[in-house]
């Protein structure tokens, strides 16, 4: 059974998926909208999160200025982590969820209960970003993008050594090495994990005023030069592009060059085919399946509400556990 809370109007639920996104009755706002609404909190600046044309904005105050990038001037404020607000009924406050800058956990408490909506999070720390931080709920709602036990990341330092190493391979070979990453977030967890290079790295202008938020938000990432910008051989370089680049006249540019992608998809051999790219490294800003495991036994709540992405295996594993757990989107 769904958990609910007494309103003045009847018993309802403290969330329920609407047309718009996720609604808040008691504090009346959503969460992530999918089209305007009079209130949103927004969890991080990804486009599948962030949408503009809402009348009241509220998110983390370190992801404040990528929010603003990348919809325009917002009404509303920004909260730092931990700070309570009051909306209505509901008591509200913002928390680290270590996907990218300023993502955030939304807590939400009422009528006696507290629930927790993850938004995208992960639990590997990668230095440009506030670690995950686990607040205990009673109904905790998780993203399930790698809920397959498959999905297991390795160690980020492993993953940026291979990088590293392809770079050099690629130099020898008089290739340019084009690494395809997100523009927010993926990029910069590289730029930051590349961060001693002695050579600068560079990159698709989508990523450009991005990265220059990140620095000035005190994130240490590895030189960098716009592509646009740069006139010397591109042979021996590296250079970072948002995935969209791969097949579009942008690359014609690389006489000689090798293709890599950079994503949790990678750890299976299916996407790295379809994605038609050299080398696949395993680098994701989600949780994989033990980070999962993990977060709900941490929670510890009495229900689990799983969204984005497939449910029927970790499903599955939390009954089985004996723990209460359902599909947000529908009983399954």
């Amino acid at each position: 059974a769904v958990f609910f809370w007494v309103h003045d109007s009847g018993i309802m639920p403290l969330l329920e998926p609407r047309t718009a996104g996720l609604y808040c009755a008691a504090g009346d706002f959503w969460i992530d909208p999918l089209r305007p609404v009079p209130r949103a909190l927004i969890t991080h600046a990804h486009a599948d999160h962030a949408r503009a044309g809402h009348g009241c904005v509220h998110a983390a105050a370190p992801g404040w200025p990528v929010l603003e990038h990348r919809l325009g001037a917002l009404d509303g404020r920004p909260l730092d982590y931990g700070e309570p607000l009051r909306l209505g009924g509901a008591r509200v406050s913002l928390h680290p969820a270590g996907h990218i800058l300023g993502s955030a956990q939304v807590r939400i408490e009422a009528g006696g209960e507290v629930w927790l909506v993850s938004g995208d999070y992960k639990r590997q720390p990668d230095g440009t970003c506030a670690p995950f931080e686990v607040v205990p709920a009673d109904v905790f709602v998780s993203e399930v993008t790698f809920g397959y036990p498959v999905y297991r990341w390795p160690e980020p330092a492993t993953v940026y050594a291979q990088i590293r190493d392809w770079w050099q391979d690629c130099a020898a070979a008089g290739e340019t090495a084009v690494l395809l990453c997100y523009a927010l977030g993926k990029a910069q967890r590289v730029l930051h994990g590349l961060r001693d290079s002695a050579e600068s790295i560079l990159l698709h202008g989508a990523m450009t005023a991005l990265t220059a938020l990140y620095r000035e938000a005190g994130v240490a990432l590895a030189p960098t030069c716009p592509l646009s910008e740069y006139e010397g051989e591109l042979a021996g370089r590296l250079v970072l592009a948002p995935p969209s680049a791969a097949g579009s006249p942008w690359m014609r540019r690389f006489r000689k060059r090798q293709l890599a992608l950079a994503s949790g998809w990678m750890m299976l051999r299916g996407p790295r085919r379809r994605r038609a790219v050299d080398r696949g490294f395993v680098l994701s800003d989600h949780a994989d399946w033990p980070a999962l495991l993990r977060t709900i036994d941490e929670v510890n709540p009495q229900q689990v509400l799983l969204t984005h992405g497939d449910s029927a295996p970790l499903l599955r594993y939390l009954r089985e556990a004996g723990r209460e757990a359902a599909d947000l989107r529908g009983a399954r």
